[in-house]
């Protein structure tokens, strides 16, 4: 075991432990003020649930001995077997830590799509079943010996994994749900609020990224350089796209233009170079305000906080992206691992080719769990809750909270 590393990776741990509590708190701020509390413990009751879930029987479905490319086996069940097991320089415990720690914000994210009108134990049950068949299963294909592994797919920190299926889940959610009856709370009811969350997300994100590594070492300090260059270079083109079509940037777009950033950086982080990931942090904005913008509104779904337009749009940018920017340069694992570098610097299509195939069944399992299971827990119960409930606020009507008096 190496102290070094068993150090870093409990740095990273602690920080993208924040990430949940943060998403809370910039979610909180864009919603009505009835229902900043129940929006944010939304995100922060998932880490209680999920380690529960992810102890039990998350981390062998996800990490467990390969059984067909498809699932882990049951060897880890209740996280037997791994105690005095590493991975890399790291113990095998810590390392599931960290990794519970992508389930919880993963789940977190999908949140932001149907906030105002779900019912909380419907959201509950709905997420325990979503993190098990979906991203647990995800989480085997691309990083526990499945199939999209095999096949030489990359995938740094879950780009796919965590923001695509977050994001497809989200929009899943939300189009079953139907639109918001009460939209007093169409804009945010507490900027400040969002941008102390933004900046935490920020904050954490580095974690999340350059723990991703599981080492001290070069790959490390390259994901925490791409990370924050792409955020600089999405945060530039969200606000001059602001200032050119509405003569105002905005406090708002800028932490908008942060989280795309972030999102679209991340399955890249330890494959790409500094310069890259400042294009396709510049790149993802006009990408995402064109899913925000224009296409929510021309479909007619009521995202409430953009998870899909902001994270599974973002994240499948940067899945692409992957397949057009990624060099062995940077890490070698791009060329013995995956099916050679990027199209910029390959000059072939191989890489993109199985990047968007990759995208695809993100996309594919995602969604069709996700309507499998809302279908089937609306039969026993409605997934939205009481008009009267909705137009008070979920504050007071579910959980007896008033945030402001």
């Amino acid at each position: 075991m190496s102290a070094v590393d068993t150090l870093f990776l409990i740095a990273c741990s602690g920080l993208v432990l924040l990430m949940t509590p943060a998403l809370g708190m910039f979610y909180g701020g864009m919603v009505h003020r009835g229902n900043v509390l129940s929006t944010t413990i939304n995100c922060t009751i998932l880490f209680a649930l999920l380690c529960v879930q992810w102890v039990i029987l998350g981390y062998t479905l996800a990490f467990g001995d390969d059984v067909g490319q498809v699932v882990g086996n049951l060897n880890h069940i209740f996280l037997i077997n791994i105690q005095d097991s590493m991975v890399g320089l790291v113990s095998e415990n810590l390392f599931a830590f960290f990794q519970m720690l992508f389930a919880v914000i993963g789940a977190a994210i999908i949140t932001g799509s149907f906030v105002e009108r779900m019912r909380f134990g419907v959201l509950l049950i709905f997420i325990l079943c979503w993190s098990t068949l979906v991203y647990d299963i995800l989480a085997h294909w691309v990083w526990g010996g499945g199939w999209l592994m095999k096949i030489g797919s990359l995938d740094f920190a879950g780009g796919g994994v965590v923001h695509i299926a977050a994001g497809v889940a989200g929009l899943v959610g939300c189009l079953m749900l139907g639109k918001r009856k009460f939209r007093k709370g169409i804009l945010p009811h507490s900027l400040p609020l969002s941008f102390i969350g933004a900046i935490f997300l920020w904050i954490g994100w580095l974690g999340f990224n350059t723990g991703s590594a599981l080492s001290v070492n070069s790959v490390a300090v390259n994901a925490f350089l791409a990370t924050n260059f792409a955020v600089a270079g999405a945060m530039i083109s969200w606000v001059i796209i602001e200032w050119t079509k509405y003569g105002k940037p905005t406090l708002l777009g800028s932490i908008t233009g942060i989280v795309a950033g972030l999102v679209a950086i991340t399955p890249s982080a330890g494959f790409v170079t500094p310069f890259s990931a400042i294009a396709i942090g510049f790149l993802v904005s006009p990408i995402c305000f064109f899913a925000i913008s224009f296409m929510k509104s021309k479909l007619g779904y009521d995202d409430t906080l953009d998870a899909f337009g902001l994270h599974g749009v973002g994240g499948i940018w940067g899945g692409i992206a992957t397949g057009l920017f990624a060099t062995s340069s940077v890490n070698e694992i791009v060329s013995k691992e995956a099916v050679g570098e990027g199209l910029f610097y390959s000059g072939n299509f191989d890489l993109l080719f199985v990047q968007i195939l990759a995208i695809i069944a993100c996309f594919v399992l995602s969604a069709f769990v996700s309507f499998v299971v809302l279908k089937i827990i609306s039969m026993f119960v409605p997934l939205r809750v009481e008009e009267a409930q909705e137009e008070n606020g979920l504050d007071q009507s579910l959980h007896g909270e008033i945030a402001y008096r």
